[in-house]
């Protein structure tokens, strides 16, 4: 794929990308949003995004269960992870997750609406009996503020359950409900304007992880190897909502070392996810 810069001049991304592959990404999502326009978002398209990018497992989570019906979405996450029907006939991937000769699957992602935090409290207590490793939380899409009692209250519930928790919102304010609780939380919109922040507010938690997804200045990635460790970093691409090869690209022309890049590619997440 070739991609033009300010200059017109044009670039061979893949080219600069060479060889990595991604094992695991912590941030897909599965449908569509109904007021904007954008991807259908279904399963075997996204697999098929996925594969092109040389992303071999998605931590897929559903739009239909943050802004309708959760645990009827969940259900149906837990069921398409579980069987591989995922993929359909003429949308790019073969049934069992095959793509391009290589497998990509699906990691299942909860999701509860903060909107109801005795139901998502359940509906956690249920997804962690069935064996899901992570909750995702969808404040911006349900209108929900970092200072409302249900974000605090499902956080103390993913410390109790030892569930990771993968959150939007700006960093800036929602590392607070998270302050002191020992989770593990990937923070899936931090920008690298606010970089800064994020660095201060991990400092004092071991447990703050932070996607790649917008991290894109010159030296995002390393300074928070620097400071943190590459340990703290996810690679994360929003597929089908965010282009893949954005993120893919910059970490591929990272200043990391090989193994920290490895483990930004799917290392860490297969740590905090299983």
């Amino acid at each position: 794929m070739a991609i033009r810069d300010k200059a017109g001049m044009a670039f061979d991304a893949w080219g600069l990308i060479g060889g990595l592959e991604v094992a695991l990404d912590v941030d897909v999502l599965v449908g569509a949003y109904p007021d904007r326009d954008g991807p259908p978002g279904t399963p075997a398209s996204v697999q098929a995004m996925l594969a092109e990018h040389r992303i071999r497992a998605g931590a897929v989570a559903s739009l239909r269960a943050a802004l309708f019906d959760m645990r009827s979405s969940n259900d149906a996450t837990l069921a398409l992870t579980a069987t591989g029907e995922e993929a359909a006939a003429g949308e790019g991937a073969a049934v069992g997750g095959q793509a391009e000769g290589a497998p990509v699957g699906f990691v299942p992602v909860g999701v509860v609406d903060l909107r109801d935090p005795v139901g998502a409290g359940r509906e956690m207590d249920r997804l962690a009996a069935a064996g899901v490793r992570a909750v995702r939380l969808f404040p911006d899409e349900q209108g929900v503020e970092a200072g409302f009692p249900s974000v605090r209250h499902v956080a103390r519930q993913a410390a109790r359950l030892e569930m990771a928790v993968l959150t939007g919102g700006d960093v800036r304010r929602f590392w607070q409900p998270f302050a002191g609780l020992d989770v593990s939380v990937v923070f899936l919109d931090t920008h690298f304007y606010h970089l800064g922040d994020f660095l201060v507010a991990a400092a004092d938690e071991p447990g703050f992880h932070t996607s790649t997804r917008l991290l894109n200045s010159p030296d995002a990635l390393e300074t928070v190897a620097a400071e943190l460790g590459a340990e703290r970093l996810l690679y994360g691409s929003r597929t089908p909502h965010y282009e893949p090869l954005v993120p893919l690209l910059r970490l591929a022309t990272s200043g990391l070392k090989a193994d920290q890049v490895a483990a930004v590619a799917g290392g860490n997440a297969r740590r905090l996810l299983g």
